[in-house]
C-alpha cells in the first residue's frame, strides 16, 4: 500500500468505522484517523471499537472549515461522510443535505489540495436518474422483478448498470448532491492534478450498520427477524419484488486495497461498485434468506404506494472495476445475512433500542 497516513471522514459511521478498523488490522504501521461529528444515532458505539484497534478518533464536522483546518497531516482522505438517505430533503429543507454532501466535499477537496494528498470518494449508484432506470423493460417473476434484454440503452445490459448509463434526468436531491461532488472532484483532478478515485456504490451492508427503513435495509431486515418485530413491503404494489444488489463492507475494503496499489489510475475515474446480479435479492427473497438462516418468521405488512425516488430494480454492472483491479465480491446474500445476524446477537442489549 502506498499510503502511511489515512484520514477517514464519517469515521464513526458504518462504512468509515469498518474501513478504519480493517486498515489497522491489515496495515498495523499505518496511521488511521477517523473524523466524525457523531450525529448519527449509534455511531458512538463505534468509539470503543476504534480505540481498541488503534484508530485515532477526532470529533469534527466537515461542514465547518475550522474543524477541517484542525485535521492532522494525511496522505489519503477516504470520504465516507455523506448524509446517505435518498429520502433526505423531500419533506424538510434540503439545505442540511447539501451542506453535508456538497459543501462538505468542497471542504474535503481543499484540505486534500493543501496537503498534496489523494482523495478516494464513496459516491452512490443514485447518481443515475430515476425515470430512465424505471423505464427499462422488465418482467414480473415469482419472487422478483427482472430486467429483460429488450432495451439498447447505453450502459445497460442484464449484467446491470454500467458507468456509461445516461445521466440526464432527476435522481433525488441526495443523488444530485453526490453527482455534483463527483464533478467537482474531477475538476480538481483535471485542473490541479489532485489524485482522486470515485466509487459509485450500490447498497453497502454488513455488521455495525444501524439499519433504518430508508438506509441499511439488510441490517433492518435481519434485526427485525431476530427481535421479532414486523416489517413492511413498500412500493411497487407492496409485494416486495423490487430488487437491489448488495456488497459486504469487507469486500469493499478488499477493493480499496487493490485500488490504493495502483496510483496511476487515480485521475478522477469513476467505477460502479456493487455485488452485481450474483449478489442481489428482492425484499421477499431477502425475507426468505432471513427465515432460512435465522429460523424465524415475522409479520410483514404491505403498502402499495411507491415513493417518487424509489427504483424497481438496481443492479451494478461491475465489470469495469473487476477488469481494472482484478476484484470481485466474495460474499453472497446468505453469508451477508449470517454475518450481520452474528453481530446483532453478540450486541443485542446495545442494539435493541436502536434498530429493533
Amino acid at each position: 500500500m502506498n499510503f502511511q497516513r489515512i484520514l477517514i471522514t464519517g469515521g464513526a459511521g458504518f462504512v468509515g468505522a469498518n474501513l478504519a478498523v480493517l486498515f489497522k488490522r491489515a496495515f498495523a504501521d499505518t496511521r488511521v484517523v477517523a473524523v466524525d461529528n457523531l450525529k448519527r444515532r449509534g455511531s458512538e458505539l463505534n468509539l470503543p471499537r476504534l480505540r481498541e484497534h488503534g484508530v485515532e478518533f477526532l470529533h469534527g464536522d466537515i461542514r465547518c472549515p475550522e474543524d477541517v483546518d484542525a485535521w492532522p497531516e494525511f496522505e489519503l482522505l477516504i470520504d465516507c461522510s455523506a448524509e446517505p438517505s435518498v429520502q433526505a430533503g423531500l419533506v424538510d429543507s434540503p439545505a442540511p443535505l447539501l451542506q453535508n454532501n456538497l459543501v462538505g466535499t468542497i471542504n474535503c477537496l481543499e484540505a486534500v489540495r493543501r496537503r498534496n494528498a489523494a482523495l478516494l470518494f464513496l459516491s452512490t449508484s443514485r447518481v443515475y436518474p430515476i425515470e430512465p432506470l424505471n423505464a427499462l423493460d422488465w418482467q414480473e417473476q415469482s419472487t422478483r422483478f427482472a430486467w429483460t434484454a429488450a432495451d439498447t440503452v447505453p450502459g445497460f445490459s442484464t449484467a446491470g448498470v454500467a458507468e456509461e448509463f445516461p445521466l440526464p434526468g432527476a435522481r433525488s436531491l441526495y443523488g444530485a448532491s453526490k453527482l455534483a461532488s463527483e464533478l467537482l472532484i474531477q475538476e480538481y483532478a483535471y485542473s490541479r492534478g489532485l489524485p482522486a478515485l470515485i466509487n459509485r456504490c450500490g447498497i453497502l451492508t454488513g455488521p455495525w450498520q444501524m439499519g433504518k427503513v430508508d438506509q441499511g435495509v439488510v441490517t433492518l431486515w435481519v434485526a427485525r427477524h431476530l427481535f421479532g418485530r414486523g416489517l413492511r413491503y413498500t412500493g411497487f404494489g407492496g409485494r416486495g419484488k423490487q430488487v437491489r444488489d448488495m456488497l459486504h463492507v469487507d469486500d469493499l475494503f478488499q477493493l480499496l486495497v487493490r485500488q490504493m496499489a495502483e496510483p496511476a489510475r487515480w485521475r478522477g475515474q469513476v467505477y460502479n461498485v456493487g455485488g452485481g446480479p450474483g449478489v442481489s435479492a428482492s425484499l421477499c427473497e431477502l425475507t426468505d434468506v432471513c427465515q432460512q438462516v435465522l429460523g424465524r418468521r415475522v409479520t410483514i405488512d404491505a403498502q402499495a404506494e411507491t415513493s417518487s425516488v424509489d427504483l424497481r430494480i438496481y443492479q451494478t454492472d461491475n465489470r469495469k472495476v473487476t477488469r481494472d483491479f482484478n476484484w470481485r465480491p466474495e460474499r453472497n446474500v446468505a453469508a451477508i445475512v449470517g454475518d450481520i445476524a452474528g453481530w446483532v446477537t453478540r450486541h443485542e442489549a446495545e442494539l435493541r433500542p436502536i434498530i429493533a
